[in-house]
């Protein structure tokens, strides 16, 4: 490993504290770094006059790792970069939960290891997501946590059905349903009532949000399967749909939104040898 690419949250990592520091512990053991921006921050932002800004695009090209500082949203926007680009991803927590996360922000000494060599890899899998409107394709992405289809309207329901391999599974009016990963079971999933999965897992979850029916629950599927979701009645209201937390798309009556499994698979690259049932264990005490 010769090249580390930092992308910190720049309202979380407040004028770069974190990334300033991971900085000078990467470059004591001879490591190249760039600090890049994963997103654009509002006109009214003050970045440090002080730091050195690269493009994100142009320095994942000959990179070997991304460091991701600030929360799992962080995380999961920067990823998508990393992944396209075939890089690894370590992500320090500055947030709150931060289950993607690799390493809380008093654990940046850990970071030495990688100049030696001393970490792993993980592979986790991602959806690929198509939303049709008529017949025609509206929006197609990839996720590594999930896809979420919510009603947009207080106190009212969205009417869905939810297909498996073309078989119907569960129809039901709600306020919505989420397709994850293993890896998003953890976030919105669980709170809408959904397992928690091993997130070296392949399946893809699907659980329905406050569905007024009893008898719908969550299923969990193979990877192989493909799920699909139709818009039912929904009057003069609208859905929306929304991949990874990203900008909600609005969905109308008979729309259309199928989730596959990607072709890419998210890398995370592991130091501090917790498992995945420590980190559980630490995050909901």
């Amino acid at each position: 490993m010769k090249k580390i690419v930092m992308t910190p949250n720049p309202y979380r990592d407040r004028n770069f504290k974190y990334a300033n520091q991971a900085e000078r512990i990467l470059k004591e053991v001879g490591l190249e770094t760039r600090i890049c921006l994963a997103f654009d921050p509002d006109k009214n932002f003050e970045l440090p006059e002080d730091v050195v800004l690269h493009d994100l695009t142009q320095e994942l090209r000959d990179a070997d790792l991304l460091i991701c500082f600030g929360g799992d949203g962080t995380i999961l926007h920067a990823s998508k970069a990393a992944t396209r680009a075939g890089i690894p991803v370590l992500g320090v927590n500055i947030g709150t939960m931060g289950f993607m996360a690799e390493l809380e922000s008093s654990e940046l000494s850990l970071l030495s290891r990688l100049a030696q060599g001393d970490y792993t890899v993980e592979k986790r899998m991602m959806l690929h997501v198509k939303a049709e409107h008529e017949g025609q394709v509206i929006l197609e992405e990839d996720a590594l946590n999930d896809a979420v289809i919510t009603k947009g309207a207080v106190a009212r329901t969205v009417q869905m059905a939810v297909s498996c391999d073309h078989v119907e599974i569960m129809s039901f009016g709600g306020d919505g349903v989420i397709v994850c990963t293993p890896t998003g079971s953890t976030g919105y999933s669980i709170s809408a009532g959904g397992p928690i999965v091993e997130p070296t897992a392949e399946n893809i979850i699907v659980t329905p949000i406050c569905a007024h029916d009893m008898r719908t629950k969550t299923v969990v599927t193979s990877p192989q399967r493909e799920i699909t979701v139709e818009i039912g009645r929904i009057g003069r209201k609208s859905a929306f749909l929304s991949v990874d937390g990203g900008r909600a798309l609005r969905l109308g009556m008979g729309d259309k939104v199928t989730v596959t499994r990607s072709e890419f698979y998210t890398q995370l690259v592991h130091l501090s040898r917790r498992s995945f049932f420590e980190i559980v264990k630490t995050k909901f005490k």
